[in-house]
């Protein structure tokens, strides 16, 4: 199996490379992986033929996606279409990563793969674009959407808390937006199960891919701090307020929880709960000094 992985810095691409081993996994970064302008990154795909593409690269920045449009819907839909029709073209299977952000968070329950998607920022609306483009290039694509991503490296918001936690000993974090944290490694270990399978005949479409259980916010500081101060790390105490309380440009979805029983049904794939990964990320975190800057 042939592996071609998107990206090369992200922590999903982090992960995906070094939870390999035996599989023949490479992965592009810029320049070679220009989203924006993919004509490079088509001509390469159909050079190597891989098995399976995976997008792990995309335009993150959801605060600054709503003043750069443009550029958001050219990383993660028109640019995604593009490398899922080379993928085609060399009868490769196609993943795309995808988020939590195409729901508008208003539903009570955990969204399922059918819920209807009702972004409510630019970053939303373009991952949706870029589900709806891969989809309609290749008839063998799977996306897996998933939510709150945290890992060892990066930026992301265990280490954010982190590294806050070295400066502050109260920090203020929001308590009414719920969802499901995800290990980056655990992310990476299913979509290389799906990669494993789907050769198998494995079925085709959207996905929900996420941590098992549920959190807020606040709480999962208050856990991380909990867990590093148990390993002799930083710890602030934490101080839970509205969302209303700490505006930003773009739209967070009060409800990111995600069912994935789905994927352990068609998959055999289930992540493992996130109180249990994250507690093996500031593991890694600590081991590795708590560099988190």
């Amino acid at each position: 199996m042939n592996v071609l992985v998107i990206g090369r810095s992200g922590q999903v691409a982090r992960a995906l490379r070094s939870g390999a081993r035996d599989r023949a996994v490479q992965a592009l970064g810029r320049p070679e992986s220009d989203l924006e302008a993919p004509a490079a990154l088509v001509e390469t795909i159909e050079h190597i033929r891989p098995d399976v593409v995976v997008n792990a690269a995309a335009y993150t920045a959801v605060d600054q996606a709503e003043i750069e449009p443009d550029r958001a819907f050219a990383v993660n839909a028109t640019g995604p279409e593009a490398v899922a029709l080379a993928a085609a073209r060399c009868g490769a299977v196609m993943i795309q990563i995808s988020t939590d952000y195409v729901f508008d968070g208003a539903k009570r329950a955990p969204y399922v793969e059918t819920d209807a998607t009702m972004p409510t920022s630019v970053y939303g609306r373009s991952k949706l674009e870029g589900e709806q483009r891969v989809l309609g290039a290749n008839p063998r694509a799977i996306v897996l959407r998933t939510s709150w991503v945290f890992a060892t490296e990066g930026s992301n918001f265990v280490r954010t808390m982190l590294r806050l936690a070295k400066m502050r000993g109260q920090i203020n974090v929001v308590s009414d937006q719920f969802g499901c944290p995800t290990f980056a490694e655990d992310l990476a270990k299913a979509i290389l199960a799906v990669t494993d399978r789907v050769s198998d005949g494995g079925a085709f479409g959207i996905y929900h891919c996420a941590g098992c259980g549920e959190t807020t916010w606040a709480d999962l500081a208050a856990e991380t701090f909990a867990l590093s101060a148990a390993r002799g790390g930083p710890s602030a105490a934490v101080a839970p307020i509205l969302a209303r309380d700490y505006p930003t440009r773009a739209a967070r979805p009060a409800n990111s929880r995600l069912d994935c029983s789905k994927l352990a049904a068609d998959y055999g794939v289930r992540l493992r709960p996130w109180r249990e990964a994250l507690a093996a990320c500031v593991d890694d975190i600590a081991a590795r000094g708590w560099r988190v800057e």
